[in-house]
Order: C-alpha cells, then sequence, then structure tokens
C-alpha cells in the first residue's frame, strides 16, 4: 500500500497538470474553486472586495487542510512522550533516562528542521511544501509500528526513528509560514490561533489515542504483556493485560496518505511577489526542500553525538546547531541561496530577536512541558519515595495508588491548544503584548507553586495526596501558555511587513521548539539528581526576564511598538 502511494506520487508529480481534462475531473468531483490551479498569480487578501469575493474561500480551503496535516506532524514528532510511558510499563529493557532521550532527540531534530522549513515557502510554494513535508511523516510512523512489535529492538533503531519524527516537528513551521501570507492583518490573530491552536491538538488527540489503540489489535501483530498497570483515557489497565503498542505507529500511517494528496490536489502556490515569486515545477521544489531538510538533519545528528557521545552540555550544543543550520544554508548557491539571502534580512532586524525570545516563553513550554507531562507523572507520583537509612530517598517502588499517567497527562495539551485561539482573538481586540504580559505573570506564579508539590510529592510514600494540587497548577500553566501562543502571533503580524511576516514566524517557532528538547532533558537530569523542582525553579525565572522584556518594548513609556 505504502510503496504504491509512493508509485502514484511520483506518477503525480511527473505527469499532473491542471490542463482541461484535469480541471474538468476536478471541478466535477471536487468543486468550482479548485480549477484556477495550484499556482495563483493574484493574491491581495487587503483589498475587501477581493478576499470577500474569492478570497477567503481560497484561503479557508488552505486553512482546512494545513490544520490537519499538522495536527498529525504534531502527533508523529511528541508520540514518543505516550510510547515511553508504555515502553516502561512493558519492560522493554531501557533505563529510564534512556527512555526520556528519545523524546529529547525527536525534540532536538524538529526544532533544528523548523530553521529550514522557516524558508521554505518562497522557494518552494505552500502547496508543494505541505504535501511534500506531510508525506515524509509517513516514513517514522511506519518505522515506529514495525519496530515497537520487537522488545529486543536496539535503542539506536528507537534513536533513529525518533530522529525522523523530527520531520513533524518541523512542519510547523513551514505550515505558520504560509497561512499567514493567506490572511489580511485583520484577523491574523484568529487564522494563525486556529492553524497553530488546532495543529497543537495533535498532541492532544495522540495522547488520547494512542493509549486508546493500543488496547486492541488493528494492524495485526503480537501483543506485548504488561509487567506494570497502564492506563487511557478510560482509566488504568492491571499488569497482566495485553498491550498493542506497535499500533501507536501504524495508526497514523491511512490519515498521512489521505492528507498527503489532499495537499496535493487542493492546496495552492501563492506565486506573487511578496509569496513566492519563482515557484518552479512540484520535482524542482521537493529537490530544494530535501537538500534543506538534509542540512537540518545533519546539523541535528552532529548536535546528538556531541550531546549524548562526548558529554558535551547542552547550552553550549544548542547554539553550535543552530549556528551551523543557519551558516550551511547560507552556503548554498543559486535561486535557492538567493531567496534565502533575501529572507534572512530578518535576522537584521532588532524585534526578531526580542519576539524569539518571548514566543520561546509561550510555545517552548507548551511543547516542552507537552512532551515531558507524562513521562513526569509517572516517575513522581507512581513510584513511592521513601527515605533510606544515612539520608536520601528510594525511588524504586512502584506506587500502586498513583494516577495514570496516560488517563490525565492529555489534558494540560488539550486546554493549551484548545485556549489558542481564543488567545489570538482576545489579542486582536485588546492588543497581544498586554495579553502576553499578563501570560508571563501567570507563568511564574505557576512554576513556584507546581514546583512546591513536586517537592512534597518527590520527598513522601504517599506522593499521590499531592497530585490533583499539582495537576490543576500545570492546567493553568498550559492554558497561559495557549493564550500566550495566540498573543504572541498577533505581536508578529503587526510589527513586521507582509514579506517578513512568514519568515519570522517559522524563525521564532523553531527556536521555541527546542523546548521539546530542552524541558524533557532539564525534567529528566533534575529527577535523577533527585531534584525535579530545580527545573520549574530555572524556567520561572526565564519567564520573569520574558515579562520585563516584553514590557520594556511593547507596554511601557519607551516601548518601540505600543501594545502591538
Amino acid at each position: 500500500m505504502i510503496s504504491s502511494l509512493f508509485d502514484l506520487s511520483h506518477i503525480l508529480m511527473q505527469n499532473f497538470r491542471y490542463d482541461g481534462l484535469n480541471r474538468l475531473f476536478l471541478k466535477t468531483f471536487i468543486g468550482e474553486n479548485i480549477v484556477s490551479g495550484p499556482n495563483l498569480t493574484t493574491w491581495n487578501p487587503e483589498d475587501e472586495k477581493f478576499w470577500e469575493s474569492e478570497g477567503k474561500s481560497i484561503a479557508n480551503r488552505n486553512l482546512w487542510i494545513s490544520i490537519p496535516s499538522l495536527l498529525c506532524g504534531f502527533a508523529v514528532w511528541l508520540y514518543w512522550s505516550i510510547i515511553t510511558v508504555q515502553m516502561l510499563n512493558l519492560g522493554f529493557p531501557f533505563a529510564k533516562s534512556q527512555l526520556f532521550s528519545l523524546m529529547a532527540i525527536a525534540g532536538l531534530t524538529g526544532a533544528t528542521l523548523r530553521i529550514p522549513s522557516t524558508f521554505f515557502i518562497r522557494p518552494c510554494g505552500g502547496r508543494n511544501t505541505i504535501f511534500y513535508t506531510t508525506g515524509l511523516l509517513i516514513l517514522p510512523a511506519l518505522g515506529a509500528g514495525i519496530a515497537l512489535q520487537d522488545m529486543n529492538t536496539p535503542l539506536w533503531v528507537f534513536q533513529c526513528l525518533a530522529l525522523l519524527s523530527g520531520f513533524g516537528g518541523g512542519n510547523f513551521a513551514s505550515s505558520m509560514s504560509n497561512i499567514s501570507f493567506f490572511y489580511p492583518k485583520k484577523v491574523q490573530g484568529m487564522a494563525l490561533g486556529l492553524n497553530a491552536g488546532l495543529g497543537n491538538f495533535g498532541v492532544t488527540t495522540m495522547q488520547i489515542l494512542v493509549p486508546l489503540v493500543m488496547t486492541f489489535g488493528m494492524f495485526g501483530g503480537k501483543p506485548m504483556t504488561l509487567v506494570k498497570s497502564s492506563g487511557s483515557l478510560i482509566g488504568k489497565i492491571p499488569a497482566g493485560e495485553l498491550s498493542y503498542i506497535h499500533n501507536a505507529g501504524f495508526i497514523w500511517v491511512p490519515f498521512l496518505i489521505v492528507l498527503t494528496v489532499l495537499g496535493f490536489l487542493l492546496m495552492n502556490n501563492l506565486k506573487v511577489k511578496a509569496v513566492s515569486p519563482d515557484v518552479g515545477s512540484t520535482a524542482s521544489a521537493v529537490g530544494k526542500m530535501t537538500g534543506l531538510l538534509l542540512i537540518g538533519f545533519a546539523t541535528a545528528a552532529f548536535g546528538l553525538w556531541l550531546l549524548l557521545k562526548i558529554g558535551i552540555s547542552k547550552w553550549i550544543v544548542l547554539p553550535i546547531v543552530i549556528a551551523a543550520t543557519v551558516f550551511l544554508m547560507r552556503l548554498l548557491p543559486g535561486e535557492i541561496g538567493d531567496s534565502l539571502k533575501r529572507q534572512y534580512k530578518i535576522f537584521n532586524e532588532k524585534h526578531t530577536w526580542v519576539m524569539t525570545v518571548i514566543y520561546t516563553m509561550t510555545f517552548g513550554s507548551f511543547i516542552g512541558f507537552s512532551a515531558a507531562f507524562p513521562l513526569s507523572i509517572k516517575v513522581i507520583f507512581g513510584f513511592k519515595h521513601v527515605a533510606i537509612a544515612g539520608g536520601g530517598f528510594d525511588h524504586s517502588m512502584v506506587n500502586p495508588n498513583g494516577p495514570s499517567a496516560l488517563a490525565y497527562a492529555w489534558l494540560g495539551p488539550f486546554v493549551g491548544a484548545l485556549i489558542r485561539p481564543v488567545g489570538g482573538w482576545i489579542s486582536d481586540r485588546v492588543g497581544g503584548a498586554l495579553v502576553t504580559q499578563i501570560c508571563s505573570v501567570v507563568m511564574v506564579a505557576c512554576s513556584f507553586g507546581a514546583a512546591h508539590y513536586m517537592v512534597l510529592a518527590y520527598g513522601s510514600e504517599t506522593p499521590e495526596q499531592y497530585f490533583m494540587p499539582f495537576f490543576i497548577i500545570f492546567i493553568i500553566l498550559f492554558t497561559a501558555t495557549g493564550v500566550g501562543n495566540g498573543s504572541t502571533f498577533r505581536t508578529i503580524a503587526m510589527i513586521f511587513n507582509e514579506e517578513q511576516r512568514g519568515p519570522v514566524l517559522g524563525w521564532t517557532s523553531a527556536v521555541a521548539a527546542y523546548g521539546a528538547f530542552i524541558i524533557p532533558k532539564v525534567f529528566g537530569e533534575q529527577i535523577k539528581a533527585t531534584t525535579p523542582q530545580y527545573a520549574l525553579y530555572g524556567f520561572a525565572v526565564f519567564y520573569a526576564l520574558c515579562a520585563i522584556i516584553n514590557w520594556w518594548y511593547y507596554l511601557g513609556p519607551k516601548a518601540d511598538h505600543k501594545n502591538p
């Protein structure tokens, strides 16, 4: 089936043209508004007449294909946060720190791939970008389904699959950049909030769907027996029950096949001066994207080697990876190099860097906590913490009264994603910077509150008594990150011009996505050191710094842009 899809895709890329016969087919079976072809040479959403007569319908069609494609991207990128919990429950022969590393690998790779993905739209076109990057997700999803059928699969195989899952993380930058060009400024906050917020539902969808599909056979394969209790949305699953863990990968393949075809047939490239003036053939666009993605994979793999094999600090590795990726892309010759140099002008803008820091606070926290939350619940509340003679605690005894990580963890990302469009809507009316300021203060308070209950739980034989206040505080924290995600998009849309807006959105999201690497890594290190609360103390300090920066540049008496 998969090979047939790729054969079909190859035929389509080589032979598909919007000639008379194809137009008749599309008009008959899909609708009138597609017959203009994939490349739109006229686009002016700020013109009210154009927007109402034809622009809105075209923009909405592209948006509603973009959203589920992005949703699947988030799901494949972050499903390791659930898979690793179940691997622990099934007794896979890996240490907790090794399981945390899988999510960290996916996080670092996904964030790094966002850097080249930021610049896809101008040389490659939005339609070409979305259908190709969505199709690439089939590789890690199919691979995970195969590898998880054997408990003896070596760690390096899972690490390679986590690396490939980074495709899903990279897709956010290109998706947001693409959608920003379709809508007028008056609805930028709402449109980007919908794409990002409903796309972020990939985290929640994955955290609900994956535990459920692991409970019954769907795609063949032999089940495994739980050695520790597990759970899903419907409650706890006791040890001794069967688990079809490989379904966690296979479940996404049919959705991705459909979305890849829909993206190819129904989305558009905006072949206008400010967006993608030099879009060539689909095959050439695929070649350009493949080359840029290979650069991202190379620098991410180098960073992971420095981090995991050499032992260099993550705070040194991340700047090296980011700088190397940007530098190598700059060396590319020809048309793609010229396009990148034009887009690289965003780095000369002070507010590109200011908004990168602020967006890291909101989206970086959302994606990082989404990745770390399930395994953190399992480790902190799923085990008893028994004092031992001579000081210290034994953290190895299973807590039979502990909450099910898989039953609760989905609620945080669900609330954060659900509230994101609301944050954009509110910011369109009262100003993005004001909303961001309120969110940053809430995040500081929640970080200290969650750390307090984490200290109590990690020093108790009955940690479950502290779970509910800890959980409620984290829900509030997720809410603040979601609202802040929407408000920062509004600010970027108001500060930057039409040509810069997309690349800036992509770049800020690229750097912020390293939260999916940093936060699980920091939590893993601090849990190993038996001081998990220190992670949240550090995050609180960063949020306070962001509040100061946001006030100085966008709210205070010397603000460069007043509450954009």
